[in-house]
């Protein structure tokens, strides 16, 4: 199936394109702009990206919203991940912030969440939507040169003690909220294609 990746943000397309294989996908034109995340959950923002792109380009598009719930900051960052420390946030701003509301937060307490919801949407106005999640801790200091965003601080549950960062992208894309998700939609897709 050919689809429209509704993200611009190279990172996260080169991870999309090295889970969901088999799948055609181009990049969003350039004449499609950005489309501003005004819902206010992980699944609207999801929906409102590929229903815009799909819209914009008359092909399936693809999108996903992705956020990080950390239980001593009651489920924040979240919906809110990307533009946590500000809607012009770099991902080191970000992890900083992190640090920084965390900070005295024992290591016991550091119990997080990352989830990724994607959806698809056809030009005829179908939607289909999937997600992944994985439980893991926020570590004390950043780790790891791989990955991006909060990479650097999220250690997954049953794992070896590595943050994503320390993973080679292989190993993370086995565990990770992202690679659940988009390994769902591959399954969803094979079972709705004639």
């Amino acid at each position: 199936m050919k689809l429209v990746l509704a993200t611009a943000n190279r990172d996260k397309a080169a991870e999309i394109a090295a889970i969901l294989t088999g799948h055609e996908l181009s990049p969003r034109p350039d004449a499609v702009p950005d489309v501003d995340e005004t819902e206010t959950t992980l699944e609207g923002n999801a929906v409102l990206k590929a229903r815009a792109v799909a819209e914009a380009t008359g092909e399936p598009a693809v999108a996903d919203d992705t956020g990080l719930e950390v239980d001593a900051l009651g489920g924040a960052p979240g919906v809110r991940s990307a533009r946590f420390a500000g809607s012009h946030a770099t991902y080191a701003d970000n992890v900083a912030k992190l640090l920084h509301e965390l900070g005295g937060v024992p290591a016991d307490r550091r119990a997080a969440r990352f989830r990724t919801v994607v959806a698809v949407a056809w030009p005829d106005g179908r939607v289909l939507t999937v997600d992944g999640a994985v439980t893991g801790t926020i570590a004390v200091e950043a780790r790891g040169d791989h990955g991006f965003g909060y990479d650097p601080l999220f250690v997954p549950d049953g794992g070896d003690g590595r943050t994503f960062a320390e993973m080679s992208p292989a190993d993370k894309h086995a565990v990770s909220h992202r690679g659940r998700a988009f390994r769902a939609l591959a399954e969803a897709l094979r079972a709705t294609s004639p």
